[in-house]
Parts: C-alpha cells; sequence; structure tokens
C-alpha cells in the first residue's frame, strides 16, 4: 500500500474520469494532466493487459509530469470469458465483434479535442494484451497514432498472415527473454492457448524491413538494480528514408512485466515518442 500511496502523492497533476460512446458502448477512461501543461500537448495512450483495468500509478505518469504530456487510461470492454480485454482476436474471442481500433481511435479524438491537446502527437503504448492491441494499430489503416511502443506484447499469426501494415510506423518492444506468457521465441503451435504468435525477433523483423530500416546500433547497459537486476540489450534500427525506427530492448533474463525494475520504462517510451512530436 506504501508504494502506491508515494506514487500517487509524487505526482505533479489531476486525474479526471470521462467516457465516450462508440458503437453503443461507454467507453470508460481516467485522463491524467499534469501541473501547467500547455495548449496542444502531446498525448500517450496506455492499454492495460488481459483482464486488468486502469492502472493510475502506472511508469509514463512521472514522465508526463517531466516532460508535459497528457496521459490516458482507457478500460478495455468484457470479453466472452468476462475478462475486461483488447480485442486482438485470441482464439476464446471468436465472434466477439467489438472493434477496438475503431474504439481507440474515437476515443483519441474525443480527447484531444475535450482536454485541448494534439491531433497530431498520439501515441500508444501498452503491456501484454494492450502490447499486441498496439501491433494491431500498427497493422491497421488509421492516422490517429502517430507511434506504438507495446511492452511484452506480441504479434498475432492472423496479424502477420492476413494484413498488411498500410504504411511505416514507427516501433519500440520492451520484451524479456524469460517471458513465460508472451514467449520471446513465440507459440505457433498454440500451446498457451492464446492463439498462435511469432517470435518476437520475426515480428520485430517485419517491422525493420516495412520501415526500410538500414542500420543497426546495439547498445548493452546493466540493470537498474545493478548485478541483481537483468541486462538490457538496446537495439535500434533508424531509417534515413521513412524516417520511422525501430527500437527493440531485450531484457536478459527478464519475465513477464513491465521491466520497471531494470529500466525507467516511462522515461525509455517517451524518449522514442518524443523523436515523432512536431
Amino acid at each position: 500500500m506504501m508504494a502506491c500511496w508515494c506514487a500517487l502523492t509524487c505526482l505533479a497533476g489531476r486525474f479526471i474520469e470521462d467516457s465516450v460512446k462508440v458503437d453503443g458502448y461507454m467507453r470508460h477512461m481516467v485522463i491524467y494532466l499534469p501541473d501547467g501543461l500547455q495548449h496542444k500537448a502531446p498525448a500517450v495512450f496506455i492499454l492495460h493487459g488481459y483482464g486488468a483495468g486502469i492502472w493510475r500509478e502506472n511508469p509514463m505518469l512521472g514522465a508526463a509530469d517531466r516532460h508535459g504530456f497528457a496521459v490516458c487510461l482507457p478500460q478495455g470492454l468484457k470479453d466472452p470469458k468476462g475478462e475486461t480485454s483488447w480485442n486482438v482476436g485470441y482464439p476464446f474471442q471468436q465472434g466477439w465483434k467489438v472493434n477496438d481500433v475503431k474504439a481507440l481511435c474515437r476515443m483519441a479524438r474525443y480527447v484531444q479535442k475535450r482536454y485541448r491537446l494534439s491531433r497530431e502527437n498520439t501515441f500508444l503504448t501498452g503491456m501484454s494484451n494492450g502490447g499486441e492491441m498496439c501491433y494491431l494499430m500498427a497493422y491497421s489503416k488509421q492516422s490517429t497514432f502517430k507511434a506504438v511502443a507495446p511492452i511484452a506484447g506480441l504479434t498475432m499469426a492472423w496479424i502477420y498472415e492476413r494484413m498488411e501494415a498500410p504504411r511505416p510506423i514507427p516501433l519500440m518492444e520492451i520484451h524479456g527473454t524469460e517471458d513465460r506468457v508472451s514467449e520471446w521465441m513465440g507459440d505457433m503451435d498454440n500451446t498457451g492457448g492464446w492463439g498462435a504468435y511469432l517470435p518476437v525477433p520475426v515480428a520485430i523483423g517485419y517491422w525493420i524491413a516495412k520501415n526500410r530500416c538500414t542500420n543497426e546500433v546495439t547498445e548493452r547497459v546493466m540493470s537498474l538494480l545493478g548485478n541483481g537486476g537483468h541486462h538490457v540489450i538496446k537495439h535500434r534500427y533508424t531509417s534515413p528514408s521513412t524516417g520511422c525506427d525501430v527500437w527493440l530492448y531485450e531484457v536478459v533474463g527478464g519475465v513477464h512485466s513491465w521491466h520497471t525494475g531494470d529500466i525507467d520504462t516511462g522515461e525509455e517510451v517517451w524518449q522514442f515518442f518524443s523523436r515523432y512530436v512536431k
């Protein structure tokens, strides 16, 4: 309890509960506005994992205070199993008609207008199921979200096989190599029950090619915990032609998490997004 209390009271801003109706559903969200936020400031949408809810202690909030951007924490709807989630086509979501790509784009436009935020500088991140939603958004025909940053996210095989991304988009992935929920080496046989999904290096390889990245810089850094944590290998692929880079943070030995014990995840994600702020 003490850690949660500190995380909230140390923030310099306010939370606002809001909602908007999309396709007959009320879509609920919490908006975080740092003190002194400027007109037309950037916004970052953060998507929760499967069965989870709005996480007001999210690691992006400290970065929002430091760098002056708004945060939107949307709540997923309940799927056929009764769990709050984002519809990314898991086997048990078959027949569920909720279109979360459309819903999130609509929510973003609502938030941009109501809170006088930038229409150009809106970004998307999320963990696990929220990370899968980031990939689906990147593959979809949308112009709302300028860049995406899945955390412990997956590219479902059906997305890779049936969809072709309409354009390059900047993408960052942070993933642990010992993640037993979202396996680094994929699960094309669907042994985990989430549906077939690609190995992380293959999923990232698609975007390296799509974005026409031609240069790679690799950096190995120590964990914030020192020898008690995990090394992080930062693979940064750059594209002089499209300007849409791909970053992959390989957390060696890391499990299924936001990896805040090893890196300042909120700061790292914002450093990536901030490259595309205009």
